[in-house]
């Protein structure tokens, strides 16, 4: 049965995933799943229950929920893509900042490893990609007098360099490879959400563009800042970096929003299209076709947290 003929027996899930160092960890209702092709071909699978970092009742309302959603994502991300590397010893070594964390936190050291990762990622993206395009924008706030244009000046930048460092990483080598496992999670994925068999055949016949992936809740992050943002105008830098900080939460909670609702949707309509076609985009760079063993470790990682009582998904 092809992906046409399945497209109204579709099942809305939650699960989804993340492309390591040669393999694949997979987030389901109430597991994780890592998958890694070991050096001599061995696939070796690590299972574990979910344990959320934040829990309070208030942090799961809409909107609010969108930061911590992904700051818990990060930390999961970087342990799995951390024990996805110590496969590969020899060709990732330990950098300075990791060798002084662990001679400072000793056994506690990968947590803080781990925790210190996320905030150099948050650091660094929220740097280059929030901040640094209002500064760059801002020499344009002589000759292009409306606040509205001088935003959508910001947000263009912001995209731009979003897609030009995503287009640049892509050429390495080593990266290549990972966007190659990131195509085999979203065709496994969308293989499970047609229910069909999970096997290669079945798998490789599926698109490497996911709508719940993370590169689309990126770019609406990027897309959202710009509505968001013209609300306070131009004012001083000082003021715009404050705004900007303040309102990353509400922008992140509405993107989140944004992906469930994709996710959830039970049929493709006008808005849905609007809402991932930029993503899809983009995705066609951090997604290529995998081979058949990649497609084989996102199998292995995916059949371990598909749900065994028939309740599918905890949205």
């Amino acid at each position: 049965m092809s992906e046409k003929d399945n497209i109204n027996t579709v099942k809305k899930t939650s699960i989804g995933g993340q492309a390591l160092i040669e393999g694949i960890m997979m987030k389901g209702p109430d597991k994780i799943a890592t998958a890694i092709r070991k050096p001599d071909g061995e696939i070796i699978v690590r299972e574990s229950d979910i344990k959320p970092i934040f829990k309070h009742k208030l942090l799961k309302l809409p909107i609010i929920r969108g930061s911590f959603v992904l700051i818990d994502s990060l930390i999961n991300g970087v342990k799995e893509l951390m024990y996805s590397a110590e496969f590969y010893g020899e060709e990732y070594e330990e950098d300075a900042v990791d060798k002084f964390l662990k001679k400072v936190f000793k056994e506690k050291a990968d947590t803080a490893i781990i925790y210190v990762s996320v905030f150099l990622a948050l650091l660094f993206s929220v740097g280059i990609f929030i901040l640094g395009p209002s500064f760059l924008a801002n020499f344009l706030k002589n000759v292009v007098k409306n606040t509205f244009l001088l935003n959508l000046v910001e947000g263009i930048v912001r995209v731009g360099l979003f897609v030009l460092y995503v287009f640049l990483i892509s050429k390495l080598n080593d990266i290549k490879r990972v966007f190659m496992y990131h195509g085999s999670e979203h065709k496994t994925i969308h293989c499970y959400e047609h229910m069909e068999e999970l096997t290669v055949d079945n798998v490789r016949k599926y698109s490497t563009l996911h709508p719940r992936c993370g590169t689309s809740f990126m770019v609406n992050v990027l897309i959202i800042s710009i509505i968001v943002f013209s609300f306070f105008g131009w004012p001083n830098p000082l003021m715009r970096v404050v705004i900007r900080l303040a309102t990353l939460p509400i922008i992140a909670g509405l993107s989140y929003e944004l992906n469930k609702y994709v996710g959830r949707c039970e049929s493709d309509n006008i808005f849905t299209k609007m809402i991932t076609y930029p993503g899809f985009l983009v995705q066609k760079i951090t997604t290529s076709e995998p081979d058949d063993s990649m497609i084989e470790v996102a199998i292995a990682a995916m059949e371990r947290v598909i749900p065994q009582n028939g309740e599918d998904d905890k949205w």
